[in-house]
């Protein structure tokens, strides 16, 4: 009596682990959307202030329609690399197995800051659009909506997207704490101008909020990892 040889099953073909795909580079769009905003300013350097009365905003529509309508592009344009930069961002840390909710913060942030711009350049568009003959009630209320977009609307919901990364680089160890902490205070500083809505005053927090944020998220987009380290490195 022969026995059958005890051939071992074949074993199933193990399919290659996939690595996570991080996304595109982060530091093109956000060097994209650091340009279009300080082009911005600098095209903008000559809007009339929030003290001003609606016949004086106005005049300056219709003295500077070619400006005007520059600047709400540049600012409607810096809406679209922002919003890229939550997409990627959002990716980035998903690939590192960021799973907590700081991911997703980071998302809605900036795309409801990318948003906000958006809405912002186009009040902006609609008041330099405004002839000599126009309501000067009119002028101050586009002038308004296109300030409270881009102004606190902008710095609130941004302050979403640092806190996100901060607080998700911070306990991940993903970002230095010299870098997590300064994010953290920023945003703080983002929330805050919310306030500008009942109290003049905070106003002045505006530009530390755009400007700091903006130079914090450079760094960022640099010191983020695309890999997390290995815990035995």
């Amino acid at each position: 009596m022969t026995t059958a040889s005890a051939d071992p099953a074949p074993r199933r073909a193990e399919a290659p682990s996939r690595r996570p795909q991080g996304g595109p580079p982060l530091l093109a769009p956000v060097l994209a959307f650091a340009v279009l905003t300080i082009a911005y300013v600098i095209v903008n350097r000559s809007t009339p202030h929030l003290d001003a009365t609606g016949a004086e905003v106005l005049r300056y529509a219709s003295a500077h329609r070619t400006t005007a309508k520059a600047g709400s592009l540049l600012l409607f344009a810096s809406s679209v690399p922002l919003a890229l930069t939550a997409a990627i961002l959002y990716r980035r840390l998903r690939a590192l197995g960021i799973t907590a909710p700081g991911s997703a913060i980071t998302l809605v942030g900036g795309v409801l800051a990318s948003s906000a711009l958006a809405l912002s350049g186009m009040f902006g568009w609609a008041g330099g659009r405004l002839s000599s003959d126009g309501g000067p009630a009119l002028a101050r209320a586009l002038a308004d909506l296109s300030f409270l977009a881009g102004g606190p609307a902008y710095a609130t919901t941004f302050a979403l997207l640092m806190a996100g990364i901060s607080v998700t680089g911070l306990l991940a160890g993903l970002l230095p704490r010299a870098l997590a902490w300064p994010g953290l205070v920023l945003a703080a500083v983002g929330l805050v101008c919310e306030l500008t809505l009942v109290v003049d005053g905070f106003q002045y927090l505006l530009p530390i909020a755009r400007f700091g944020g903006l130079l914090w998220l450079v760094i960022v987009a640099v010191r983020l990892p695309r890999t997390r380290p290995s815990r035995h490195q």
